[in-house]
């Protein structure tokens, strides 16, 4: 099974769908929201080549209204899915060297002799750098023990004025509105990391095949190392997030609820799934 021509087909259709998300994001934010993902992506490019006029970058921060948010990340977590399985299905038959594992650094004691026990001078303050945000490559795993509690919105909270009766109440706040203002900032960074793993999936596939390869190495040493629990697949069970299908059937005739991204996302798991089970080792 050559997966080469079904990943190049699902990988065009999300970048149709990732410039689809930013240009609601830039509609949402009145402008104020660039998409910086690579200098000269692809991706970049067209969303560029899609502006009527060029956004100004002059408010970093993001805000959208709340139901463009929604609308938003509905999209995105099966996107973020889709292109998590494409990478897998396209490292399928990479094989990587892990670099030699790093010698454990000396106690500062024994590094400066008799001077570790004198004072020390102020230390150099490191100025802050911009995080870059990375799409993840494992699924985020469910929690069953998770406890729910219930939730009372404010705008529903009991009114309790103790013993006086004449005492003035004070107002409680409105029912969330679809046109309330949320920081979206986290949502920007998404966006940018999944418009950089769709600009360079033969280097996100790499990225992967080299977590197999630690993997491997951790599972051959006879289970964890360094006392943390270790992912063994990078696929959670049962249907993958944000996803409306079960599993992936052209010829089926799905409900009017199932979106493309649904499509996509059903077809690059079957991909996935078919490079974990028959890796390529040739």
């Amino acid at each position: 099974m050559d997966g080469s021509v079904a990943i190049e087909r699902n990988w065009e259709a999300l970048k149709r769908i990732l410039v689809m998300l930013v240009g609601m994001a830039e509609m949402g934010a009145s402008g104020r929201f660039v998409f910086s993902s690579q200098k000269d992506g692809a991706i970049r490019k067209q969303v560029q080549a899609e502006k009527r006029e060029p956004s100004p970058a002059s408010d970093p921060a993001l805000i959208l209204p709340r139901h463009l948010y929604r609308a938003i990340l509905r999209l995105l977590r099966p996107a973020e899915a889709a292109t998590r399985r494409l990478i897998i299905a396209a490292a399928r038959g990479i094989v990587v060297a892990l670099p030699r594992p790093r010698k454990p650094k000396p106690d500062p004691a024994i590094r400066r002799g008799p001077r570790a026990f004198m004072p020390m001078g102020p230390k150099k303050r490191l100025w802050p750098t911009a995080r870059t945000w990375s799409l993840p490559l494992l699924d985020p795993l469910h929690r069953p023990f998770r406890v729910h509690r219930p939730h009372l919105p404010a705008h529903a909270a009991p009114r309790i004025s103790w013993l006086d009766f004449n005492a003035r109440l004070s107002p409680l706040p409105p029912p969330p509105s679809p046109d309330d203002p949320i920081d979206a900032a986290r949502l920007g960074a998404r966006l940018e990391a999944l418009g950089r793993a769709l600009d360079d999936l033969p280097g996100q596939a790499k990225r992967f095949a080299r977590w197999q390869a630690r993997r491997d190495a951790t599972l051959s040493q006879g289970g964890s190392a360094a006392g943390r629990s270790r992912r063994i697949s990078p696929l959670r069970r049962g249907r993958p997030p944000g996803c409306r299908l079960s599993r992936y059937d052209p010829s089926a005739d799905h409900p009017r609820r199932v979106r493309e991204v649904d499509e996509i996302l059903a077809h690059a798991h079957a991909l996935a799934v078919y490079a974990l089970e028959r890796p390529n080792t040739s």
